[in-house]
């Protein structure tokens, strides 16, 4: 091995350290960036660095190329792992995928900001890996933006990871996770999207939820976002009055994640001191298995009194934190095109329509359309309309209302 004696490095690094230290005089704080490499490419990728890194909501932890199925032809994609923040308004690391159509100028293309719905409480059910297999139910939706020559973040949500458990339906986590989706679509040098991008956030039922808290959280959490429109569909507003409906009904599935989401967000809420063994044992077995067919196929009718011993709904510190999970209370400053299910028997129409008077008693420029459909159908009655309305939104065109 050949020696290199450190007397004549000196120069060469006493130089490197002026530079070094003249940079840190002369920049501000540096902040997290686009590694120039990517990320693992197994699942240790979802697994969040500890301690996280410094920086900024949106900034990208690491980064993968990835080919989603369906979209192989049409767009190059990315699967990223971004800052957000949490519903305790700490930081925490999300995961998602950013999708840019083949034969566009990035430069120039708006962004949607896609919020998927109910994917399932185990880690395979991943909207990133269902992408990879072809399987996203919400996939229409995103190829109708991608075909328009739209940019999509199609955001995971906040933990999806091999040891940790999804914060489903926590609407406080998830109108940050799809906010910094886009911030961090615009933040990876390999999209080479815009700063300036027009925005819109879309989606439907879980998502439907999603894009509302985007739309009420993006004036402060992220004012330099050029938003223009929100889209949501089949949304759970209040948490409260969709339980309900679910109770001892078909769609009880949706409440037992609600229920354990809720849980993994906040941990005062001490789900596990309310079950039973059953309920223990049932849980359990969904968080490690069960995706959306699952949840509808394996606990219809079951009831709350099932699984605990006593109703934790009923409870002031769930009900406090249901109450911070109600949509409404800061209603978007954009047009809005709420669309819902006539017939919803998941998440029940009349508390939708309960916000759709809320925005629209605060002077949110309002569409409402109703469709002749169930939950699950009601995902494609409303797509055509919603994919309209965004293509006329990022033309500039007046938003139309029917308050």
């Amino acid at each position: 091995m050949k020696h290199v004696h450190v007397r004549s490095l000196l120069p060469a690094l006493l130089a490197c350290c002026l530079v070094a230290l003249g940079a840190v005089a002369a920049s501000p704080p540096a902040v997290a960036a686009a590694p120039v490499l990517p990320g693992p490419f197994d699942d240790s990728f979802y697994t969040p660095p500890s301690p996280l890194p410094a920086g900024k909501p949106g900034d990208v932890i690491r980064w993968r190329p990835t080919v989603p199925l369906l979209n192989a032809l049409n767009a190059d994609a990315w699967q990223v792992m971004y800052l957000s923040t949490n519903a305790q308004g700490r930081p925490d690391a999300v995961t998602g995928t950013i999708l840019v159509p083949k034969g566009v100028d990035p430069a120039k293309a708006p962004i949607v900001g896609y919020a998927v719905g109910t994917q399932g409480p185990a880690f395979k059910c991943t909207a990133s890996k269902a992408m990879e297999r072809g399987t996203l139910y919400d996939q229409p939706a995103i190829n109708d933006s991608l075909s328009s020559g739209y940019a999509v973040a199609v955001t995971d949500y906040e933990g999806y990871s091999p040891t940790t458990v999804p914060t489903y339906i926590t609407g406080q986590s998830m109108g940050p996770a799809v906010i910094d989706s886009v911030r961090a679509a615009q933040n990876l040098p390999s999209a080479k999207l815009a700063k300036s991008a027009k925005v819109i956030f879309q989606g439907y039922s879980q998502g439907g939820g999603g894009s509302m808290w985007a739309g009420e959280k993006q004036p402060t959490y992220a004012p330099e976002l050029n938003v223009v429109g929100v889209v949501a569909g089949g949304v759970p507003a209040d948490l409260t009055e969709v339980a309900k409906g679910l109770d001892g009904y078909v769609g009880f599935g949706f409440l037992a994640f609600a229920s354990v989401g809720l849980d993994a967000a906040y941990p005062d809420l001490k789900l596990d001191s309310f079950l039973n063994d059953t309920g223990r044992q049932q849980l359990d077995d969904a968080k490690k298995n069960a995706c959306m067919l699952e949840l509808l196929l394996n606990y219809p009718f079951k009831k709350i009194s099932d699984f605990t011993t006593s109703n934790p709904l009923d409870t002031p510190q769930w009900q406090a934190r249901l109450a911070q999970n109600k949509l409404g209370a800061h209603p978007p400053r954009v047009p809005v095109f709420q669309y819902h299910a006539s017939t919803d028997e998941i998440v029940n129409t009349p508390q939708a329509e309960t916000l759709r008077r809320t925005y629209c008693a605060a002077g949110v420029r309002e569409q409402w359309n109703t469709y002749l459909a169930d939950h699950v159908s009601g995902v494609l009655a409303g797509n055509a309309d919603a994919h309209q309305w965004i293509v006329k939104r990022f033309n500039g065109e007046t938003a139309p209302a029917n308050c």
